[in-house]
Parts: C-alpha cells; sequence; structure tokens
C-alpha cells in the first residue's frame, strides 16, 4: 500500500503535466488557425477592394511649395467609404524671397538669410472626411481617396536674430534694424535663439486632396498625398523685409504616409 500511494500520485503529476502540454499545444495551433485565417480575409478584403476596420492612426512626412513639416492624423471609419479624420500638422513656411549667404570674417565662414525678419512655424487643427474613390481590385493595386479638411491654424512668429557688432561688442539684432543702424553682420543666432519673443497669430485653412494607398494589406496605411492648400491669419505675416506682407497663403503639398488600421 506504501509504494501504491507514491505512484499513483506520480500518475496524477504525469497525466496533469501531459494534458497541460496538450492545452498548449492546442492553443498554439489555434492561434496560428486564427493568423491564417486572418491573413487570408485581409488578402479577400483587398481583392474586393473593401475596408472593414475601425479607426486609423497615420504619421507623415509633408514637402510643401513654401516649405516642409510633420502630421498626425486619427480616422475613424464611418462606413466602408467613409472615415472621418482628425488631424494635427506642424509646418514651417519659407518665403520665396528668402536666400541665404555666406560671410568671411577673417577668420571663417557664417551664413545668414539677408532681410529675413521672421521664421514662421504654424501649428494647424484639422476636421474633415476620406472618401474612397476606388478601390485597389486587387492585392497589389492602389486604393485612391479624396480629402478634404478644415480647421485652425496657429501662426508663430520667431524673430530671425542676426549676430552683429555695434560699439566694438557683438550684440543680436534683427532685420530691418541691421540695414538702417550700418551693423557689421556676423552669422545667424541660430535656431534655438528668440522663443522668448513668440509671436501668436490665430487664423483658419482648409484644403483638399487625393490619396494613393499601396499598402499590402487594408490593415496598413503605405500613401503618397497630393493636394491643395489656404490658410488665412487674423493678421499679416511678417517673413522678409521691405516686401509686402500677406495674410492669405495658397500652398501645393505631397506627403508620404505611413500607419496602422485596427
Amino acid at each position: 500500500m506504501k509504494n501504491i500511494v507514491p505512484v499513483l500520485m506520480l500518475t496524477l503529476l504525469s497525466g496533469s503535466a501531459i494534458g497541460q502540454t496538450q492545452k498548449q499545444t492546442t492553443a498554439k495551433q489555434d492561434k496560428k488557425a486564427e493568423r491564417r485565417e486572418r491573413i487570408s480575409k485581409l488578402m479577400k478584403q483587398e481583392e474586393e477592394g473593401e475596408v472593414v476596420f475601425n479607426k486609423q492612426s497615420v504619421f507623415g512626412f509633408k514637402m510643401v511649395t513654401d516649405g516642409y513639416g510633420i502630421s498626425y492624423e486619427f480616422g475613424k471609419f464611418k462606413s466602408n467609404r467613409v472615415t472621418n479624420l482628425f488631424q494635427f500638422d506642424f509646418n514651417e513656411k519659407k518665403h520665396p524671397k528668402e536666400k541665404k549667404i555666406s560671410l568671411f570674417d577673417g577668420f571663417g565662414f557664417s551664413s545668414i538669410i539677408f532681410g529675413k525678419t521672421n521664421n514662421f512655424y504654424q501649428s494647424k487643427f484639422s476636421f474633415g472626411q476620406q472618401r474612397r474613390i476606388g478601390g485597389k481590385g486587387n492585392r497589389n493595386g492602389i486604393s485612391v481617396s479624396g480629402i478634404y479638411t478644415g480647421g485652425f491654424s496657429l501662426g508663430m512668429l520667431k524673430p530671425y536674430y542676426v549676430n552683429v557688432l555695434a560699439n566694438g561688442k557683438e550684440i543680436k539684432s534683427t532685420f530691418p534694424t541691421i540695414v538702417d543702424s550700418n551693423y557689421a553682420i556676423g552669422g545667424a543666432a541660430g535656431i534655438t535663439y528668440g522663443w522668448k519673443d513668440l509671436k501668436i497669430k490665430p487664423g483658419v485653412q482648409v484644403r483638399g486632396a487625393l490619396r494613393f494607398d499601396y499598402g499590402r494589406f487594408n490593415e496598413a496605411v503605405s500613401a503618397i498625398e497630393v493636394g491643395l492648400a489656404a490658410e488665412y491669419y487674423t493678421q499679416k505675416i511678417s517673413q522678409v523685409a521691405y516686401v509686402d506682407q500677406k495674410q492669405l497663403f495658397f500652398t501645393a503639398y505631397m506627403s508620404f504616409l505611413f500607419g496602422r488600421r485596427k
């Protein structure tokens, strides 16, 4: 009897371990089967040009006719063809008359943008929709969507400071004061200087675009977007001295977009 008890306990423990191993094996097999089924569904959806996800998160890098920027977009699907979009963009706008020149002070070279008064940045908050015009048709195809959004634009003017020599001392000044005072000009003060003097210019903006999504599966966003945008600010924006200041800006852009749908 004494020998039977350990044998029974060992048998029970072995049976439990085998059962646990079988459960783990079954769970792994189920996960693999689920994954195969999911991929199969994704491929079928792509072949049919259908999108059935709930939301999307998309990041982008934007090249604009007068600058560059980055973006983030959250999309909430309204239907297989329509997605509500919430977007944030951060851009820097350049003036077409900006020209960088090199200076030599006898010891080394430096550079400035002659006549530049401010660095002009924008934070844009938009709401709109993405409407799918054409599905991919097959897994290697391209989905085409129309985009239209509008919202607020927060313009930020950071003074463009330049190192100058005044009365034998190096100070920082801006255009057109530098020209009017005949200061000896050095190099630009740098991007980190001048943020304490930032000025805010509120405005509104709209845009329309076409998005070409070439991602392999519908759950991945890999797209190129081309479009037109307009911005209007409540006050005139000074970017370069001695040129007309504007409140209304029209631009064209191209964005490279990457993200996920769930």
